[in-house]
């Protein structure tokens, strides 16, 4: 029975704090941490339990998520959904090559010494332009190839769960920190 804390009764009959989560997300591609990313918390009761909204945030600056809530009480799940997509698209990441600022469109470059080309020429070179995903590989021309990471683990009551998220336009990890 609930009187509206958060926090489960333990075995002496007092109430057991709260679960809690925090997260942060680091760029591991950009060496630094991943801003205004969406984040939505999610809990279940058991393992085949719907899943029920507990809170949203967004990283900070520091790429971190400050204000999630603690988790209910009898909270046996706990999820972390990363809505991706759109940081890469803002970061320039998660395409194949030809990333913003790479150089492969760049007008007025110099040639190395000995180039048959004259400087300053606006297009790259036969045979050096980036890469491209095609949609023939059955990926579209744009967009993440991970437009979102979601992280299931399991909550016991009293403990803290800060579930760090490293990132790169094509791979991920997660790890329970400290």
């Amino acid at each position: 029975m609930s009187d509206g804390s958060t926090g489960t009764a333990d075995a002496s009959g007092g109430i057991a704090p709260a679960a809690s989560v925090s997260t942060h997300i680091l760029d591991t591609s950009a060496g630094r941490p991943a801003r205004g990313v969406p984040v939505t918390l999610s809990v279940r009761t058991g393992g085949t339990d719907p899943w029920r909204d507990c809170g949203a945030s967004r990283t900070d600056g520091d790429g971190r998520c400050r204000d999630l809530p603690p988790l209910p009480e009898s909270t046996t799940h706990a999820r972390l959904v990363f809505e991706v997509a759109g940081y890469f698209e803002r970061e320039g990441g998660g395409e194949g090559g030809g990333e913003a600022g790479d150089g492969a469109e760049s007008v007025g470059r110099s040639d190395p010494p000995g180039s048959s080309e004259p400087a300053g020429r606006s297009e790259p070179a036969r045979g050096t332009e980036p890469a491209r995903r095609s949609e023939s590989a059955g990926r579209p021309e744009a967009g993440a190839f991970f437009p979102e990471v979601t992280v299931v683990f399991a909550v016991a009551p009293g403990e803290h769960y800060h579930v760090p998220l490293l990132l790169n336009p094509f791979g991920y990890s997660v790890y329970r920190g400290s």
